[in-house]
């Protein structure tokens, strides 16, 4: 399974969103710290879910990596997180 699944499946479990979009942006990272050939190294996630409401917007991506869990987060180098209700 790809880590773009992983995270998909995951965050599903976790909060049911209405909207849900994982982007590897891995290739355009090319050349700078973290990239790895093949990609699933960069994403970009949006969600909207009603889990967040009532979350300040530390509270949603706390709520998020303990979703994705240690192990996926310590495999990915940068993840950009759009989040809201």
């Amino acid at each position: 399974m790809s880590k773009a699944q992983d995270i998909e499946d995951r965050l599903k479990a976790a909060f049911a969103p209405r909207e849900l979009e994982v982007v590897d942006d891995s290739e355009r990272h090319r050349g700078h710290a973290g990239f790895q050939e093949g990609g699933e190294s960069h994403y970009n996630v949006r969600i909207r879910a009603q889990a967040f409401k009532g979350m300040n917007r530390l509270a949603r991506h706390r709520a998020v990596h303990a979703a994705l869990g240690p192990e996926l987060i310590a495999r990915i180098h940068a993840l950009a997180l759009d989040l809201d209700v």
